[in-house]
């Protein structure tokens, strides 16, 4: 089952996702696309936070930027891959010196996703509720960030919002 879980920051989206994840009987492999190299430190401490709460036999593989290639080595029936955040991870894709990374990685993602045996969670923060922000780049990443979603919805089994810790399923069946 492939799941897509969005909400806004501190909305629970990523302890429902490592609820979903344990729930499904298979061995979790965590990815974390967050990028701790620009000495940022609430960017460090939301980092540790997580790593802190997510369980310590849960591998996890630290991609920032090919997370495709990254799916695609990791998947297997076996397999519940826990993709926290994409938010982060098209970010990183935006800040990188050649202009055409983001394309590139988001066509290999899209490509890749409806090969993928196993589980798959993806989780993401949903911008598109605010005011258009002020900044070239700061429009691109909002509407980048919707155009993913909205394709990645189309792609998922499931795709649910998080709000004030309450899940709300916007496609697929009711979680239990």
């Amino acid at each position: 089952m492939k799941q897509l879980i969005l909400g806004g920051a501190r909305s629970g989206k990523s302890s429902l996702a490592e609820t979903l994840a344990k729930a499904s009987g298979k061995e979790v492999i965590y990815i974390a696309t967050a990028d701790a190299r620009y000495n940022d430190l609430s960017m460090d401490q939301r980092i540790q936070h997580h790593q802190q709460n997510r369980p310590s036999e849960w591998p996890t593989i630290e991609e920032p930027v090919l997370l495709a290639e990254q799916l695609t080595q990791q998947a297997s029936a076996q397999h519940c891959l826990l993709v926290d955040c994409l938010s982060l991870w098209l970010s990183n894709c935006l800040m990188q010196d050649d202009n055409s990374v983001w394309q590139q990685q988001r066509q290999q993602l899209l490509d890749t996703l409806a090969t993928l045996p196993g589980d798959l969670i993806l989780v993401g923060n949903e911008v598109g509720s605010g005011i258009i922000p002020m900044g070239e780049i700061n429009r691109r990443f909002v509407d980048e960030t919707g155009f993913l979603h909205q394709t990645l919805a189309q792609q998922c089994d499931r795709v649910i919002l998080t709000a004030a810790g309450l899940p709300l399923v916007l496609k697929g069946e009711p979680l239990s």
